[in-house]
């Protein structure tokens, strides 16, 4: 089936004069989880990044160091697979015509890939051509209340505006859903794990605004009075509307902001070129966010607490990934402010726990063993609030090295955990207290110790992130997840994570664990922990007592009693 997709969509270089074609994962509104996955419909490869390159005789497909094995397993036969923070693109494909559409790719990353190459813009995806994806209904958008957001959108737009004059800018194309979205204190139903919308919108200095989007998504908007009727602005009407405005400067978003809009937009004005500004705002939390992810993560904490019970005493003989996950959801769905789902649940038992972003499903399930350790990375978006947790679970005695394992994972957890704020203050300082004690012994992982997260809008959200490159200040009322991890490929994974938000106060400035969910102690080799270490352990297990033990049945509230 791949093959032949592969072959159709060669059939058609000839007619455009190319020698290949670029496939991204993201789609026309660059979001994490795309609408229409093209690349895993040409590669099979089901990843959350990365990109192919097809040529007449070879194909290509990158990724980064969290999906190599699973690169391996669903697309070599047809595919080479290249990490790219080993190999850039450009150093590898070099003097071809290579194909692309403009409207899923920026400038800023093509050239950063592609500049060796001659790069040819083909307005109908080729991809398109060969598969027809579905169409899905839309529903429209609805409003969030000032007690849910804490801030009124006339607010943010206004904090929006001054960037605008500040940067001597008559207009921005704000091109990212999840920004239009936090910007107007709207969500919808576009995206299967995020509340965000597919739209795009255009302001200017004089605080107004233009919406460019379905006019059946605006409905309630409208009744709402976030935005007129006459603010709705169809796709196809955007260049005789741009030829109507007056003004010289016009900001686009590096990071969204695709090559096809941008040509439309420079066609009438000077481009200023910024990370759009509303990144950097909605990435702090207000005193009312916050409090409503507090909120969120207790009554998911208490799902988490009522799983990982469950599964470490129910009779393993008949219990697979796929049957772990949907449990977990049931007890999630107890809870009548929950939605769904923040991303696809990664439960992975001994070998499958080594594949980083592993997707379990009813083809590739496998049985979870006694002898097993189970990796549970799950999420999900309340009325309130987006959640992110991973678990690591023993059902029975371990080996010393994977005990030794993972304590130095907790370790390095705890060490974010209790990071002070005021000395180590970007995500790069961070990131090397959360490797130190894996480093000592050889080892590493192949992701980040932790991303941004988003208010009941996307699981991974930046700027802010804890990583080898992040540069980016941590400020009061950001929201990350600290997740260290090791994984011993064909044998197992372990990873622990919490969401943390950082608080200031008078004295101090520390991160504070929203994630209220039991660790696996059956795991640790006291030995390797210190005072401070197992003071932290006792106090947040503890903490985990005091808020669920009344809610627990008696079986539980004993077992819960047994970590502190």
């Amino acid at each position: 089936m791949i093959i032949q997709k592969i072959k159709s969509l060669r059939n058609k270089f000839k007619h455009h004069s190319v020698d290949g074609y670029i496939i991204p994962k993201n789609d026309e509104y660059f979001s994490e989880y795309a609408k229409n996955d093209r690349l895993k419909n040409i590669t099979g490869f089901s990843g959350s990044a990365g990109f192919a390159v097809i040529l007449k005789k070879q194909n290509y497909l990158f990724v980064d160091g969290r999906y190599t094995i699973q690169a391996h397993q669903q697309s070599s036969k047809n595919f080479k697979i290249i990490e790219i923070h080993k190999k850039q693109p450009h150093s590898i494909i070099k003097n071809f015509n290579l194909g692309y559409d403009p409207k899923l790719f920026t400038s800023k990353l093509l050239n950063k890939y592609f500049i060796n190459n001659n790069l040819v813009s083909i307005d109908q995806n080729l991809v398109d051509e060969i598969y027809k994806f579905k169409e899905k209904k839309t529903k429209p958008f609805y409003s969030l209340d000032k007690k849910i957001v804490g801030e009124d959108h006339r607010s943010k737009i206004s904090k929006v505006v001054r960037f605008l004059k500040n940067n001597k800018a008559d207009y921005c194309f704000i091109s990212a859903p999840e920004n239009i979205a936090w910007l107007l204190n709207i969500r919808g139903y576009d995206n299967p794990n995020s509340p965000i919308v597919n739209a795009r919108l255009i302001l200017n200095k004089k605080k107004e605004l233009f919406l460019i989007s379905n006019k059946n998504n605006l409905k309630k908007i409208i009744l709402d009075r976030k935005i007129k009727k006459n603010q709705i602005l169809p796709i196809k009407s955007l260049p005789k509307f741009l030829n109507k405005l007056d003004g010289k400067n016009f900001i686009i978003d590096n990071k969204t902001c695709s090559i096809f809009y941008e040509k439309i937009i420079e066609s009438k004005f000077n481009i200023l070129k910024f990370d759009d500004p509303i990144y950097g705002l909605k990435s702090i939390k207000n005193s009312i966010e916050i409090q409503h992810m507090i909120k969120a993560h207790k009554q998911d904490g208490l799902a988490l607490t009522r799983f990982i019970y469950w599964i470490k005493n129910i009779n393993k003989k008949k219990i697979t990934e796929v049957d772990a996950q949907n449990k977990l959801e049931k007890f999630r769905k107890l809870n009548k402010n929950y939605l769904f789902p923040s991303f696809d649940t990664i439960a992975g038992a001994g070998s499958n726990g080594a594949i980083i972003h592993y997707r379990a499903n009813k083809k590739t399930t496998k049985k979870i063993e006694k002898k097993d350790i189970l990796l549970v990375d799950s999420g999900g978006q309340y009325h309130y609030g987006t959640t992110d947790v991973t678990r690591t679970i023993s059902f029975s005695k371990q080996k010393k090295f994977i005990k030794n394992a993972y304590t130095n994972v907790l370790k390095g957890h705890i060490a974010v955990a209790l990071i002070n704020l005021k000395k180590d203050d970007t995500g790069k300082k961070i990131d090397i207290k959360a490797r130190k004690f894996l480093k000592r012994e050889g080892q590493d992982y192949a992701h980040g110790t932790g991303h941004g997260v988003g208010f009941f809008l996307n699981v991974h959200e930046g700027p802010q992130s804890i990583s080898k490159n992040n540069s980016i200040k941590i400020k009061n009322g950001m929201i990350l997840s600290n997740e260290p991890g090791f994984y011993k490929k064909n044998h197992f994974g372990i990873r622990i994570e919490n969401l943390v938000y950082a608080k200031k106060t008078a004295r101090n400035f520390n991160f504070e664990n929203l994630t209220l969910a039991p660790l696996e102690k059956d795991l640790i080799n006291y030995e390797l922990l210190n005072n401070t270490e197992k003071d932290y352990l006792f106090r947040y297990h503890l903490n985990i007592y005091s808020e669920f033990s009344s809610l627990l049945n008696s079986k539980e509230k004993k077992w819960l009693a047994t970590l502190i």
